[in-house]
């Protein structure tokens, strides 16, 4: 189940403010002009921010997500026909043949078991056209986020259009290595309400991901920094290989 920032209708309708500015999907631009990809396949595309902007320079996308109610909001960005959003996960969108599956956002790490790990990777394998890209980004375990996040709450208050003023805080709830558990607590000042959403990542180690993308079908083509985020994250950009 996804988690209630993604998929509570009222959180959903905010995740994008606190979001930020997303610098972070330049980088995923960049990289769908360098492998020249026009059908590009969106796992985990939450509110669209990152879909719709392909769509209108021209890719031909299908976003997927298992939050409906963050589906609702990236329906409501379309400014134009050729994007489909689909409701389901990676395994919901076979014989598709597209030229790139992304995952961005850290959405790699939400699959917590080998057996969802290896289901996604399979979905997407089968998503994608022989010889189609797969690329994707992780935290580096070694950075030990998990400590930044335990000292710092991150409140922060924004003024939401059409919600008002809201608080989010966050505490780190349980590190039992590779998972990494936390809460957002988000309150609305206008009316008092209070909502909370659980998360829960896995932290694999590089050696981890490019054994898993082996076995799977996928050759590992190079792995790379996150220019906003130098030397705290792995970008993997891997090829389907049978």
């Amino acid at each position: 189940m996804p988690d209630a920032i993604f998929s509570h209708p009222r959180l959903a309708q905010i995740y994008d403010a606190f979001d930020g500015d997303r610098d972070d999907l330049t980088a995923y631009l960049d990289i769908v002009e360098e492998l020249g990809a026009e059908r590009v396949l969106d796992v985990g595309c939450g509110t669209g921010s990152l879909a719709v902007v392909l769509a209108e320079r021209g890719r031909t996308v299908v976003g997927v997500d298992p939050a409906e109610a963050s589906l609702e909001v990236a329906r409501s960005k379309v400014r134009t026909t050729n994007i489909t959003w689909v409701h389901g996960d990676a395994t919901s969108v076979p014989g598709l043949n597209a030229d790139l599956a992304l995952m961005t956002g850290n959405v790699a790490q939400v699959f917590l078991t080998d057996d969802d790990w290896t289901r996604t990777l399979q979905g997407i394998h089968a998503a994608l056209r022989p010889r189609g890209h797969l690329v994707f980004e992780t935290r580096r375990p070694e950075r030990r986020a998990w400590e930044e996040w335990a000292a710092d709450p991150a409140r922060i208050i924004l003024d939401v259009p059409g919600s008002g003023p809201v608080e989010q805080r966050r505490e780190v709830t349980d590190v039992s290595l590779p998972l990494v558990s936390f809460r957002h607590t988000y309150t609305f000042l206008s009316d008092g309400a209070v909502l909370t959403s659980d998360s829960t990542l896995r932290f694999r180690g590089r050696e981890e991901v490019e054994s898993s993308l082996a076995v799977h079908g996928y050759r590992v083509l190079d792995v790379r920094e996150a220019p906003d985020r130098p030397g705290r994250e792995f970008v993997f950009v891997a090829e389907r290989t049978t």
